[in-house]
């Protein structure tokens, strides 16, 4: 799997229409969007709509509104990651096919409790097994809903016959600043996120297998974006390990909070940029404000 030859620096925004933009959306799209400019790069727009329960036509139509408002610009056409299904059906396969998946029958609430009763506690990431075929088929067939899992016993194994030192070989560096100062040349820790979720029996792909594949083909060589994802680069540096994909240099940012101390976030109704456009903000304004000025 290839993408674009490699540029200087070229970076992307990678929202989910799921809701309208807020100050820490605009704050992450400028961010990433400077880097670019800063080192006479490119920047990219990506729409992430994989989870078509909640991704809307108007949200995205607002996404194009609000980043235009803001003044940035993006190459076109712009990446939906709905229209590239075959591209993650592709990954999923291949990594199936070596082994290194397994399908997981369990209920959130059913991983839930097996976490909580590990010897750990809480702090156990989950880990399955592949069940034995004859019951995987009778499941299967009795159309009981399921998902896709990435082994990471087989990634292990996988990565140890292939080069020395599995896991402890994976690294990836951190432009930016991880939610503990974490900075520079960064040890994954894959294991810390259990067995993921690679793709569910009514959704095609997750997140994670959607992003490593798109940053891929997109020829991304530097992913900014805010801490709240910086515990997900572990597995997603496995994954590009265990496809051959090139990795990008990271850049978390810090996350904007409001005047409560909380980060911005659609679930708790943060005011959004178009109700700022509505109250009579410029565009000049708020990016001083978010320190873009």
């Amino acid at each position: 799997m290839t993408g674009p030859a490699p540029t200087t620096r070229l970076t992307r925004f990678a929202p989910s229409p799921t809701g309208y933009l807020h100050r820490g959306h605009a704050f992450s799209a400028l961010t990433a969007f400077e880097a670019a400019r800063a080192a006479g790069g490119r920047f990219l727009l990506r729409i992430e709509d994989i989870d078509r329960t909640r991704c809307r036509p108007e949200y995205e139509a607002a996404i194009f509104e609000d980043l235009a408002w803001l003044g940035l610009t993006w190459e076109e056409p712009v990446r939906r990651q709905s229209d590239h299904m075959a591209d993650y059906g592709a990954a999923l396969r291949e990594l199936s096919e070596r082994g290194l998946t397994y399908r997981c029958f369990r209920t959130r609430r059913e991983i839930a409790e097996a976490i909580e009763s590990a010897p750990h506690g809480a702090m156990e990431a989950f880990r399955g097994q592949r069940l034995p075929p004859a019951e995987e088929e009778r499941r299967v067939a009795a159309g009981e809903p399921y998902a896709w899992r990435l082994s990471l016993d087989a990634a292990r194994r996988a990565l140890e016959n292939r080069e020395s030192g599995g896991f402890e070989s994976l690294t990836f560096t951190e432009d930016g600043e991880g939610p503990a100062g974490e900075h520079g040349l960064i040890q994954a820790r894959p294991e810390l996120g259990g067995d993921v979720v690679l793709a569910r029996k009514d959704v095609g792909v997750a997140y994670h297998l959607a992003v490593v594949v798109d940053d891929a083909l997109q020829g991304i060589t530097q992913v900014v974006r805010g801490q709240d994802l910086f515990e997900a680069t572990h597995v997603q540096r496995l994954l590009q390990a265990l496809l051959a994909l090139p990795t990008p240099v990271y850049r978390h940012h810090r996350l904007l909070v409001g005047a409560d101390g909380k980060r911005f976030a659609k679930r708790d109704r943060a005011e959004t940029l178009r109700e700022l456009r509505g109250s009579g903000m410029t565009a000049q304004t708020l990016r001083a404000e978010l320190g873009f000025g």
